[in-house]
């Protein structure tokens, strides 16, 4: 996963370690202020699947950064398929991205349930059926799950790329 090429939102090519590497950056401009991570993907419904994975950090109530990457193509010929590889490539990001986040920024700085996963799932929609069964999959690895209408990370930031 963390080979794919990752694109800032102008489209600039950067590596896995850049992307971390940016993330610290804007952190440590203001490390006085509070921080949230959010890791989003979604998917075109289609046989043959790209999942779009948005990475923001949200400096609360003063703007954020987002980056995205693009994976190889998969197979998902259901939805269902589709959302389950959609949290899991998310669940395996964001466990990559907590650990370098945390070497980067010390325990101290790294913060429980300042990371979350946005799935693009909700309990109204073809993706009810669904949601406890993704929700339980994030929160299996000790992660925040959060559904429509505030994943934003997911249906939006991540959506604008597929």
């Amino acid at each position: 996963m963390t080979e794919n090429a990752r694109f800032n939102s102008q489209g600039e090519n950067i590596s896995f370690d850049e992307l971390v590497g940016r993330l610290c950056s804007f952190i440590k401009e203001k490390p006085e202020r509070e921080y949230k991570v959010v890791v989003g993907t979604d998917s075109r419904a289609d046989k043959q699947v790209r999942l779009i994975t948005a990475v923001s950090v949200l400096r609360i109530g003063n703007g954020g950064r987002y980056f995205w990457t693009r994976s190889e193509e998969i197979v998902a010929p259901t939805m269902r398929e589709r959302i389950y590889k959609e949290a899991m490539y998310s669940i395996a990001f964001t466990q990559e991205l907590r650990s370098r986040l945390k070497d980067k920024l010390g325990e101290e700085v790294f913060w429980d349930r300042k990371i979350s996963v946005h799935l693009d799932v909700g309990t109204k929609g073809p993706t009810k059926e669904l949601v406890d069964a993704v929700v339980g999959m994030v929160k299996g690895y000790g992660l925040e799950a959060v559904i429509k209408p505030y994943s934003f990370g997911a249906f939006v930031l991540a959506d604008r790329h597929t």
